[in-house]
């Protein structure tokens, strides 16, 4: 068997094989042997017709058609062993090149590489302080806000009232927009969503019921409000209601009405400690993306588009799990968008299959460079801590309802436990080096890192490999966008 192999810009290998001329007679041999098998030849019993027979009732093309598959299926592993190529996924046979002697064609897709650079010499600095007691006072009178009531007042506007308006948008002497009795709360919070435009209820702060005023507002082209794209527009406003807001008192029959608090210190204490986790976590996702896209940019990263597909399959599950949670489907979500499928995938599903791809692959090499590995604690942790949160999703109680979680989905949940545990103990040492902390070595006992199981390829040529393409199954990056 002569090989002769040719690397290609897109990590894949091209590998031309010439074998002797009795190897595919061989082959044709076994297929007619195959094919009397499996059909009805008169005269004989199945697999017993002979040779020429069996090219008689089937034409010589088809039996040399069969013959290739089982020379395929026969020397790919070997092509496999004698080059050391370890394929990322199931090879191709791309061309029969010739017959006499046999010589073919493949196009193997090789396991993604990743090379970082020197990124022990990155340095981000970690600034995340907590959140002052400003923010939980300022929490807590969002809480009063949310749980108040009005009355009409008879005195000028001001912050935190809700007010009725008519009013006319004119462009010129042409009217294009009319409400009457519009509901308008008056913000102290800018708002981006805020209609006619972000803004606009500062602009009635001192009003009085019955009075109109005129505000002038240039949209920009790309306005979300179509009718007033692009346009100068001149609003005449009335004010017909003016509704002060009234807040309860903060006592402790209120911390018990929001939370079932014992007291109000004890609502305080708990809105700080949810305000010091929302803020480290939002903290942690922007440092941890900033670092990662430091070193990517820096790294030389290669992977094979039988890759990226598989990644890509990944991100529209994702989305459809989600629409499936909200009752749609995915040609619904598309028609509501008014984009088509192509579209789509090329300026979403693409781009965020390749970020995430390329962070979980800077992931994986981080580990295995750093011969991060995780405890049994670590592990027995994340277990627990992934159990009690998938104990509150609907799906998992109504599978519990019907039967017993299967060992199948607790392997599962084990699974998910590890990848997160190793991406959680990946980034907080990628931390250490960013800041320029020699880490203490750990004294814990290492254990060996579960890898997820993959899935088994479409029939194509396959041989079992060593195949790093698992850390797509991982997806560590989940927890980092």
């Amino acid at each position: 068997m002569k090989i002769e192999t040719q690397d290609r810009d897109d990590n894949q290998i091209t590998v031309e094989v010439e074998l002797d001329d009795t190897k595919l007679e061989g082959a044709r041999r076994v297929a007619a042997r195959k094919i009397s098998q499996r059909m009805k030849i008169p005269g004989f019993r199945p697999g017993k017709a002979p040779y020429e027979v069996v090219v008689r009732n089937v034409g010589e093309s088809s039996i040399t058609e069969d013959a290739i598959e089982l020379l395929v299926d026969e020397i790919y592993p070997k092509i496999l062993d004698e080059t050391g190529i370890k394929p990322a996924a199931p090879g191709t046979l791309e061309e029969v090149i010739a017959i006499d002697p046999p010589k073919f064609k493949f196009l193997i897709p090789l396991i993604p590489s990743v090379d970082l650079g020197d990124y022990q010499s990155i340095r981000l600095d970690y600034k995340w302080t907590p959140p002052t007691e400003d923010k939980v006072d300022e929490a807590i009178e969002e809480l009063r806000r949310m749980y108040s009531s009005t009355e009409v007042v008879n005195r000028p506007v001001q912050f935190g009232d809700f007010i009725m308006v008519d009013l006319k948008g004119m462009v010129g002497d042409n009217v294009i927009s009319e409400k009457k009795g519009h509901p308008i709360f008056i913000n102290p919070d800018l708002k981006e969503d805020e209609w006619p435009f972000n803004g606009f209820g500062g602009k009635l702060i001192d009003m009085i019921n019955g009075q109109e005023k005129k505000i002038k507002h240039k949209f920009s082209k790309d306005s979300t409000v179509e009718d007033f794209a692009g346009k100068e527009v001149e609003f005449i406003v009335k004010v017909t209601t003016v509704r002060g807001m009234i807040l309860p008192d903060l006592n402790d029959e209120f911390a018990a009405r929001v939370g079932k608090f014992d007291n109000v210190q004890s609502m305080r204490d708990a809105i700080r400690t949810n305000l010091t986790n929302q803020s480290k976590v939002e903290y942690d996702d922007e440092y941890f993306e900033k670092l990662i896209d430091t070193i990517k940019q820096q790294s030389l990263i290669k992977y094979p588009p039988q890759v990226l597909d598989h990644e890509k399959e990944h991100v529209l599950n994702d989305l459809e799990r989600r629409l499936s949670d909200q009752n749609l489907e995915m040609d619904v979500y598309l028609k509501m968008r008014e984009i088509d499928k192509d579209k789509f995938m090329e300026e979403e599903v693409v781009p965020v299959a390749v970020k995430r791809l390329e962070r979980a692959l800077i992931m994986d090499q981080i580990a295995k460079m750093e011969k991060i590995e995780l405890s049994e604690e670590d592990l027995t942790s994340a277990f627990q801590q992934t159990l009690f949160e998938v104990q509150n999703d609907d799906q998992f109680q109504k599978l519990v309802k019907k039967n017993k979680p299967s060992q199948q989905l607790m392997e599962s949940l084990a699974q998910e436990s590890a990848n997160r545990a190793m991406v959680a103990k990946t980034l907080e040492h990628l931390k250490t080096i960013a800041m320029g902390i020699q880490k203490e070595s750990s004294e814990e006992t290492p254990v060996k890192k579960t890898k997820a199981s993959s899935k088994k390829p479409g029939k194509k040529i396959e041989k079992t490999e060593t195949n790093e393409q698992d850390v797509l199954e991982n997806d560590p990056s989940n927890s980092i966008e």
